[in-house]
């Protein structure tokens, strides 16, 4: 009896160390398959279907279901149609979005375009006033100095415009009659040989152009004269905003980070400070390339006694604002002035000198002084420009190419996955005491 028992004691210690070993050797099998780069094997689930599981039936099926589908309608549309579904509904999101906020925009377009320029403009005095705070102003102080002495500057150029322009029209109408007969004796003369018939026709459709289209230019005037007090306020919001922004620029913008998630601070903090970064470079290699097309198209104006010669190179100036379009009217009005007053051959002149500059300006001065940072493609240039006008006009125009600069940074560092080195306001916290 007592044999018996060893015996079965010792059979059932002998199936435990079996079963042991086959337990090990499974999961040694499970370790070198994970290993060799394969799945593990897995037990086959109970089999609801008629088909075999190795059917080509089921085979299909489990191929036609992907992991982004929800139930077994979805894997019966196509693949295909599932994804252009998916686009159209997303982008359509988008546009939404994208319209309710250029509506928004447009509701508020007397706040958001003041605040626009006072951006630019800060971008503009800023290492001004990095200088002045280097040699140990206060920050209020600076700030106030450099915007006094930006606004003298603007008041004293337009000053000066403005009384060279009305000191000049009466002769530039006085040349301008004479350029028109001469163009009509081109006219009679020329290759055309039009005859006074023609000509009178033509000159009362362009007449009977002016006459239906006063009534649009003055309404428009009149309502530019009701917008007046617009203007003030505006300017006033362009000073103020400035003021503040070069002020606590850098304490506004870390308030509006810690308005963020706690996992995007980062990652938006340094998107923004390389897009201010970008945005300084545009702005300054931009007033740096506009001073010089003005003084080279200014020198030659003066040097072939071309009237109105500072007003034109100040507009030279401005107009460099606007890329690629702004410098070709600018020139034309230069142009057309060297014609009305000078003649041809001095307007073909200016011509050259227009073109030159532009080239050099395009070819040498801004790759040189923007660099690859703030490059932009010509095409988004010019669609940026005209999207510009369309939404809010000159100023649009003006805003357009630097806001397109800054969200190519901005969308670029972004897409880039290295986080910053130095988080905005990092507290270190040692894990043991030193």
């Amino acid at each position: 009896m007592r044999l018996s028992r060893f015996e079965q004691l010792r059979a059932s210690a002998r199936r435990a160390y079996e079963s042991g070993r086959a337990s090990v050797r499974a999961r040694r099998a499970a370790g070198e398959h994970l290993a060799a780069g394969q799945e593990r094997p897995v037990p086959e689930p109970p089999r609801e279907e008629v088909a075999p599981p190795w059917s080509p039936v089921v085979e299909e099926q489990a191929a036609s279901v992907h992991s982004s589908t929800t139930s077994r309608d979805d894997a019966e549309v196509p693949r295909a149609l599932r994804i252009a579904g998916a686009w159209s509904w997303r982008l359509l999101a988008i546009g939404l979005v994208t319209y309710a906020l250029l509506k928004v925009i447009g509701t508020i377009r007397i706040v958001i375009i003041p605040l626009a320029i006072a951006l630019l403009l800060s971008a503009l005095l800023a290492p001004a006033v990095g200088w002045l705070l280097r040699a140990r102003f206060p920050r209020s102080l600076a700030t106030a100095l450099v915007l006094v002495g930006g606004i003298a500057a603007v008041v004293g150029t337009l000053t000066r415009v403005v009384t060279e322009f009305i000191g000049g029209v009466p002769e530039l109408s006085k040349n301008a009659s004479e350029g028109i007969r001469q163009i009509q004796d081109w006219l009679r003369t020329g290759p055309l040989h039009l005859s006074d018939n023609q000509l009178n026709s033509y000159i009362d459709e362009a007449q009977k152009w002016i006459d239906e289209n006063t009534q649009a230019l003055t309404s428009g005037a009149l309502s530019t004269a009701t917008t007046l007090f617009e203007l003030l306020t505006g300017a006033l919001l362009v000073l103020f905003a400035t003021f503040f922004f070069l002020r606590d620029g850098g304490k506004i913008w870390r308030f509006l980070v810690r308005l963020l998630p706690v996992n995007a601070r980062w990652r938006i903090d340094d998107a923004g400070r390389a897009s201010w970064t970008t945005l300084v470079a545009y702005v300054r290699a931009t007033v740096l390339v506009a001073f010089i097309d003005a003084v080279g198209i200014g020198i030659f104006l003066v040097i072939f006694d071309v009237p109105f010669a500072f007003p034109l190179a100040a507009l030279v100036f401005l107009g460099a604002f606007i890329p690629i379009v702004g410098a070709a009217l600018s020139g034309a009005v230069a142009v057309l002035v060297a014609l009305v007053d000078s003649g041809p051959v001095t307007a073909a002149i200016i011509l050259g000198v227009v073109i030159g500059v532009q080239q050099i300006e395009g070819h040498i001065l801004q790759p040189l002084i923007m660099g690859r940072a703030v490059a932009i493609h010509p095409l988004a240039v010019i669609v940026g420009i005209a999207a510009g006008v369309v939404l809010a006009g000159i100023v649009g125009a003006l805003v357009a190419v630097p806001l397109i600069a800054v969200l190519n940074t901005a969308v670029r560092r972004l897409a880039h996955r290295r986080p910053p080195e130095v988080p905005p306001d990092a507290v270190v916290v040692a894990s043991t005491a030193p």
